[in-house]
């Protein structure tokens, strides 16, 4: 069994479903399940909807927009005569009727239950439209098999009731279903946080013991540099789990570790291609790869923020000190990106994506001296030697640098 996830930029308008027969005529699709992600920017637009809900209940615009749009695809796809319109139509009335009836204020469960109509809407187009174009596979809702617990919008896998609804799964055809969906116990909606697709093209693969996955993207695969950022970018053909995990974590945008996880315990190998360029290969990233010869990989993460942290007494940071800022971060969400600790201060990269680095200067405040610079950008290097890091740090204001093993780091004020 194969398991292919097509993210949104493959499946935005009707020459991208187009081309998904393309892909599959040229790599294969036998004894694969198909995992769409919702069509372009559909699932922000479905956000505007909950916001819409909660701010003035002033919603049908936004759900009408989003109909015509879908509706043109199928125009372009369908004959007007084909059943594909009456269900894409009945969606739209269930998420008018989930409005209209829905009593629960809680946001994230509002949340979940609307954005996931872009997820079943799409994948519905997708198999209608491989089934016309002689590529038959079976639509399957997700939420017949992967379960969560009711932690909505970052459901939590019950692992040992996925699995057995994956037991008697005939692994012979071909599938499409959603990513990025699964069902709590009262089949309410529940999506998987980040990069949730992916996640849900990985669940299933683990369940199938499946031979290889792939994510097809609008690049080569995994480069060792953004190209937008960095010249020179190029491809990494293999990369091991651990080391896509390590990128991963110091921002690169590859796969994130919690789609790497179930396919590590397995030894499923995962394949990153090009949707536009099918013949290519990509990057395959598997047990035991190295990047060989061991080819520098460049991460550059903008706009966050130095923040020094110094005891007022000149004592240690010691751990009671460590451990009550730590607790500070956590509650807050704020994510820590770069740590450097001497005797009396602690500095730390920090990134605010929800709006609470203020809150937090309030509360250290209290207890420590605080020293912040805004809005700098943060270098990492994996593989680095010092010919690089000099070429890095060469006539640039450099506020903070450490090196540990092949890792370098440099945060480094544009502003100046």
């Amino acid at each position: 069994m194969n398991v292919y996830k097509f993210g949104g930029a493959s499946v935005k308008d009707a020459d991208s479903i187009k081309n998904v027969v393309n892909v599959l005529r040229t790599s294969g699709y036998n004894n694969t399940v198909i995992v769409v992600s919702a069509m372009g920017n559909t699932t922000n637009e479905l956000e505007e909807i909950v916001n819409s809900y909660f701010v003035n209940n002033n919603y049908s615009d936004c759900i009408e927009k989003i109909r015509k749009n879908h509706f043109e695809i199928l125009s372009q796809l369908f004959d007007y005569k084909e059943n594909i319109f009456t269900i894409i139509n009945k969606y739209f009335s269930d998420l008018y009727t989930f409005l209209k009836k829905n009593k629960s204020q809680n946001y994230n469960f509002i949340y979940d239950q609307i954005v996931s109509f872009g997820e079943l809407i799409s994948s519905q187009i997708v198999s209608n439209y491989l089934n016309k174009s002689e590529i038959i596979n079976t639509w399957i809702d997700i939420r017949d098999y992967i379960k969560t617990d009711n932690t909505y919008r970052e459901g939590k896998v019950i692992w040992k009731l996925t699995e057995k609804n994956f037991e008697n799964f005939d692994t012979s055809k071909v599938y499409v279903t959603q990513g990025f969906l699964a069902a709590d116990d009262n089949y309410f909606s529940v999506t998987l946080g980040r990069e949730g697709s992916d996640y849900s093209a990985a669940i299933i693969a683990y369940c199938l013991q499946a031979e290889n996955m792939i994510i097809w993207k609008d690049v080569p695969g995994v480069m060792n540099a953004d190209p937008k950022y960095f010249k020179e970018a190029q491809l990494l053909k293999f990369i091991s789990y651990e080391e896509t995990i390590e990128l991963s974590f110091y921002g690169a945008s590859v796969i994130h570790p919690k789609t790497i996880q179930p396919l590590q315990q397995k030894e499923i190998p995962l394949n990153v291609r090009s949707f536009i360029y099918p013949e290519k290969k990509g990057t395959i990233i598997k047990k035991g790869a190295t990047i060989d010869p061991l080819i520098p990989c460049f991460i550059l993460k903008k706009d966050i923020h130095l923040l020094t942290i110094s005891s007022r007494d000149f004592s240690f940071m010691q751990e009671k000190n460590l451990s009550y800022i730590f607790n500070k971060l956590s509650v807050l969400n704020i994510k820590v990106t770069m740590l450097n600790i001497a005797a009396v201060s602690i500095s730390l990269c920090v990134e605010d994506k929800y709006n609470n680095l203020s809150k937090l200067i309030e509360e250290l405040e209290i207890f420590f001296k605080l020293n912040i610079i805004k809005n700098v950008s943060l270098y990492t290097i994996r593989h680095s030697n010092a010919e690089i890091q000099h070429k890095l740090k060469s006539n640039k204001n450099v506020l903070l640098e450490q090196l540990v093993k092949d890792t370098y780091q440099v945060v480094i004020n544009d502003s100046l």
